[in-house]
């Protein structure tokens, strides 16, 4: 059962780009949890009187109930009574559950993956591709597992903004380019580390997702306690070409596609 007096510690995400933010916690896995975590951080979206939501007829929960319904290929969706809520999330790892709600209009995935979890002869082939393996190798010091955890949190968390898991697309139909910022924090630099990564879908995935084509992809991901976290935002709304972003990301699309093996559609920041 739900221990309704359970502290919630609600952490956020804010992406360069300036959309979100994203609201994200975790609780130990118990029957209803899922709803308690996500009751928390809409809480905590509505004390922070976050612009796209305020002023909505649906912005209480007293007069319009919180349910988490899901569609067809499992992606959880929010409800406020009758009223579609913010985009949500959901994850597991050990013995905790993550939740993510975004604070705007767009789609979210969150995943965590901890680097014991790719131990022996993990398939590396079949899921990463060598450009990207390489450079998340170097970027962590030339450990392979900690490498692994990172992309494949990444992946599934992009996979789940997409709405699919990896029913529709598979791993290697994603690339995930260069990080194109990072940033260290805790009391010393290898404490915790922040990156943030520009997505790109190959032309097979964006077949399957043409809504996708030219979309804004980016994910945040997080390293504390042993585990890599990942948050990424998809922009349905906006295309990349559309003269609102400042150039910079395109230009990381542009220059890192020709080194992987697939054709990559535009789908990053």
């Amino acid at each position: 059962m739900v221990r309704q007096n359970q502290e919630i510690f609600v952490q956020t995400i804010n992406f360069f780009h300036g959309k979100g933010p994203v609201f994200y916690a975790s609780l130990p896995c118990g029957s209803g949890q899922r709803h308690h975590l996500v009751s928390g951080l809409w809480d905590h979206l509505v004390a922070v009187k976050t612009p796209v939501w305020m002023g909505r007829p649906d912005i209480s929960k007293e007069a319009f109930p919180i349910r988490i319904i899901r569609g067809p290929l499992g992606k959880p969706q929010l409800l406020l009574g009758g009223h579609r809520g913010p985009a949500v999330s959901f994850c597991e790892s050990g013995q905790n559950v993550w939740a993510a709600l975004c604070g705007d209009e767009h789609d979210i995935g969150i995943d965590v993956a901890q680097p014991h979890e790719f131990q022996g002869k993990y398939p590396f082939n079949r899921v990463f591709h060598p450009s990207e393996l390489q450079h998340a190798v170097k970027l962590l010091g030339e450990d392979l597992k900690k490498a692994a955890a990172l992309l494949w949190s990444i992946k599934e968390a992009v996979a789940k903004a997409l709405g699919c898991a990896f029913h529709l697309v598979d791993p290697r139909q994603m690339v995930v380019y260069p990080s194109i910022s990072s940033s260290a924090t805790g009391r010393a630099a290898t404490e915790s580390y922040v990156y943030d990564f520009p997505v790109g879908l190959s032309q097979k995935a964006v077949m399957r997702f043409p809504m996708a084509a030219g979309r804004a992809l980016r994910v945040r991901s997080v390293f504390h306690e042993k585990m890599w976290l990942s948050i990424a935002l998809l922009n349905w709304q906006q295309r990349l070409n559309d003269g609102a972003d400042d150039g910079k990301s395109r230009f990381v699309t542009h220059r890192y596609s020709p080194k992987y093996s697939q054709k990559i559609q535009i789908g990053a920041l």
